[in-house]
């Protein structure tokens, strides 16, 4: 797929997925700042793909679009737009090659020259055939990615799939790696590789004869259905990080409103951008737990530290090396700008004090637990049986003001005096919603 119409699903898929039917086709075409016709041909986009990606699949075991991106309570443990990830760096014909090979080699091991032959026969009339340096190609990157092993040493290689970790497992020790990788794929972060491998075993089950409900031990309720969304440039960029490039792209605030711009191809229908075509220097990505939020935080040139929402990036490329002096230069000075972020904040530093108090019941002290796992830097001194202080630094308070907030009345602020005032105010007025009509 191209990299505009990969940018383009995925803000697609988004707004689908966070509004549900909310929205009539027009209103979707104009929130994504696209025709309506384009919104119908990216349906049929997705349509075609889920059809790809489910051709091994029986009529009975095959799922319509409209089911994947139904909105379920308890989904996502199935998450609605992983099958982009297997789609979106593929034209269709290396996809179907691709399956081609994986499928001639689950039985039986093979060289490149038989794999070209059994490519040749079986593609479809109205694709082209690939020729042996291309079958050698999609060989060697299957072997790069760990899905198949060269079995001998001498020419002519031949290679076998590598499922020799499945094959031995007995069905118990199978589902109980599921179960694992089921738990660790919904509670990790980034998700995406774990989804896959999840994918990947769930299919050795239902070859096994396992049925669907043996699988289905765990249910999950996840708040941010399109986080995984986000991971979609994190590898571009990490990779752009570990060679020390600098990255250039087109970039949408979310604050705007606007979620994609096209790429004009043809100068008769050329409009302005929406958007910013920029470049940076990448140097971290954080992850916000608490709003499901990906960062990506880096040096440009003209402004300096600078942060960027990942939802808002299209069209990312890598771009020119910076020396790795450079690197470690800027480097430096972000870290010494985030000593004190609760998350990306950079602004001038506030001491906050604050009294948790203990649960009057019996048993675990939920409150202090969460305290220590998630207080970061912050000190804890104790105060009585029933309330502890802590103590932290921070950039700002914008960041940890929602945490703060979350602990309800187990929670009181004594500094800064400013933002106890302001937490009375805000408690005062959820009072008044409550109050007697």
């Amino acid at each position: 797929m191209a990299k505009e119409s990969f940018d383009k699903e995925i803000q697609f898929l988004r707004m689908l997925s966070l509004a549900g039917g909310a929205y009539s086709r027009q209103q979707f075409a104009e929130r994504l700042g696209i025709s309506v016709h384009t919104y119908d041909k990216t349906l049929r986009n997705l349509k075609d793909m889920v059809t790809v990606l489910q051709q091994d699949l029986t009529t009975e075991q095959g799922t319509e679009l409209s089911e994947w991106l139904r909105y379920n309570y308890y989904e996502s443990a199935d998450p609605l737009l992983l099958f982009l990830f297997r789609a979106k760096s593929l034209k269709e014909t290396e996809s179907i090659r691709l399956t081609l090979l994986l499928t001639a080699l689950q039985s039986e091991e093979l060289t490149a020259k038989e794999l070209h032959d059994c490519c040749s026969e079986q593609m479809p009339a109205d694709s082209p055939l690939p020729d042996e340096k291309t079958i050698r190609g999609d060989l060697k990157y299957l072997e790069e990615v760990g899905v198949i092993v060269r079995v001998n040493e001498k020419r002519p290689y031949r290679y076998k799939a590598a499922n020799d970790l499945l094959d031995q497992l007995t069905d118990d020790e199978l589902l109980d790696l599921f179960d694992y990788v089921d738990v660790i794929a919904n509670t990790q972060i980034p998700s995406v590789q774990g989804y896959l491998l999840r994918d990947t075993l769930k299919k050795a089950l239902r070859i096994r004869g396992i049925l669907p409900e043996a699988t289905e031990t765990h249910r999950y309720k996840y708040h941010y259905h399109s986080r995984i969304l986000d991971e979609a440039h994190l590898y571009t960029i990490h990779g752009a990080i570990q060679q020390r490039r600098r990255i250039k792209f087109l970039y949408l605030s979310p604050k705007k409103g606007m979620n994609y711009t096209s790429q004009n191809t043809n100068p008769l229908f050329a409009r302005e951008s929406a958007g910013i075509t920029d470049s940076l220097l990448p140097l971290r990505v954080v992850y916000d737990h608490q709003y499901g939020r990906w960062y990506l935080i880096g040096y440009h040139s003209r402004t300096g530290i600078k942060k960027l929402r990942m939802d808002g990036l299209t069209q990312v490329e890598e771009g020119e090396p910076v020396e790795e002096e450079e690197f470690a230069q800027r480097l430096q000075q972000l870290e010494a700008q985030l000593e004190y972020s609760w998350v990306t904040d950079t602004n001038r530093t506030v001491k906050v004090a604050v009294r948790f108090y203990n649960p009057s019941r019996s048993g675990a002290n939920f409150i202090r637990e969460r305290v220590e796992a998630q207080g970061q830097w912050g000190t804890i001194t104790e105060e009585s049986d029933t309330t502890f202080l802590y103590e932290i630094t921070v950039n700002e308070i914008f960041e940890i003001k929602p945490w703060l907030r979350s602990f309800g009345s187990s929670c009181e602020i004594l500094e800064p005096r400013w933002l106890r005032k302001q937490f009375m105010e805000e408690w005062k007025e959820i009072k008044s919603y409550y109050e007697s009509l």
